[in-house]
């Protein structure tokens, strides 16, 4: 297990400009969503509107991100506050995920669903163990299959003993093979699983409440059972709610939230190592905002909705120079 030293370099960077593309994408502002790309369009679906209401059920999508489309305003799934979402096999597929707030009635679900338009849901019946029930779990397609990975059970109930730190895999949604019970990597939510260079990705993460915690390290792996710590710290401040993409060849971390004080985070970081990280400096820039979606589309970065205190239904996008970043 290898723990290296992080850096962050200062070297000059071509000019980065966000483009906000609009303030009001049409659906309500929101966080906390699915969000994936599908045949060549973008889809954002479900989320948080407030703490004492059921989750959105709305499905949404834009191959512009200006002008989106409704496919359904109520999918049959309940629990899509903080969901994973990926797609895979030419499908849609919404995971896991919280529903109604901290109301009676709250849960989380191990359910699997999946869409090839958005408007008709399948739901994927468990063939043999599943994962638990869980919400913010990291989630990704990686050698033809889906993995999850870590989150937690309980939302605003639980405590360190609700967090997990297991990783499933499924070719097909319904059959799941646990590929270890506990990584080397600690039990953690809000955390980000991303496929890059032929590995898998854990970056940051950790607990909400009761006791909060917030991590900056990265792990990685080429098999989902055998972990590597890239680092133990980044530059990036330790953070919950963010992003991370790859991208150009490099590792993306974008926005996020920490606490103690509490902070949203408006940053862009990327590596191609883990180790090694730069910012990404620009003059125009989103808000700082908290469980926002980011895509890698028409290759470009996009930053939508989040928690920008208020809520926001804006749609930004990135563009750099050809062969940046090296």
């Amino acid at each position: 297990m290898l723990s290296a030293a992080p850096s962050c370099s200062d070297e000059f960077q071509p000019a980065a400009e966000w483009k906000l593309v609009t303030s009001d994408a049409g659906w309500q502002p929101r966080d906390s969503s699915g969000e994936l790309v599908f045949r060549n369009r973008m889809w954002i679906f479900g989320g948080w509107f407030d703490s004492y209401s059921a989750p959105p059920r709305d499905v949404w999508s834009s191959a512009d991100g200006r002008t989106w489309e409704q496919a359904t305003p109520s999918a049959p799934w309940l629990h899509s506050d903080l969901p994973m979402t990926v797609a895979f096999q030419d499908r849609m597929w919404l995971m896991g995920g919280w529903y109604n707030g901290r109301l009676d009635g709250h849960s989380a679900t191990n359910q699997v669903w999946s869409s090839t338009d958005g408007k008709q849901w399948e739901q994927h019946q468990a063939s043999g163990n599943r994962w638990s029930p869980r919400l913010a779990a990291g989630a990704a397609v990686f050698r033809n299959r889906m993995w999850v990975a870590g989150g937690t059970e309980n939302y605003y109930f639980g405590d360190e003993s609700s967090l997990r730190n297991d990783v499933w895999s499924s070719a097909d949604g319904n059959a799941w093979t646990r590929e270890t019970e506990r990584s080397d990597w600690s039990p953690r939510a809000y955390h980000q699983l991303v496929e890059h260079d032929d590995r898998l990705w854990v970056l940051g993460g950790g607990n909400y409440v009761p006791e909060h915690f917030a991590l900056n390290d990265v792990w990685s792996s080429a098999d989902g059972r055998i972990w590597r710590q890239e680092t133990a710290a980044a530059p990036w401040p330790p953070r919950l709610w963010f992003s991370a993409v790859s991208w150009r060849g490099h590792l993306w971390v974008v926005g996020g939230w920490s606490g103690s004080p509490s902070v949203n985070h408006g940053d862009v970081w990327y590596s191609r190592d883990g180790r090694e990280w730069k910012q990404l400096r620009s003059s125009t820039v989103w808000k700082e905002r908290h469980e926002h979606s980011v895509f890698v589309f028409q290759d470009k970065l996009w930053v939508a909705a989040g928690h920008a205190q208020p809520l926001s239904s804006e749609v930004w996008s990135l563009s750099l120079p050809d062969g940046f970043p090296e």
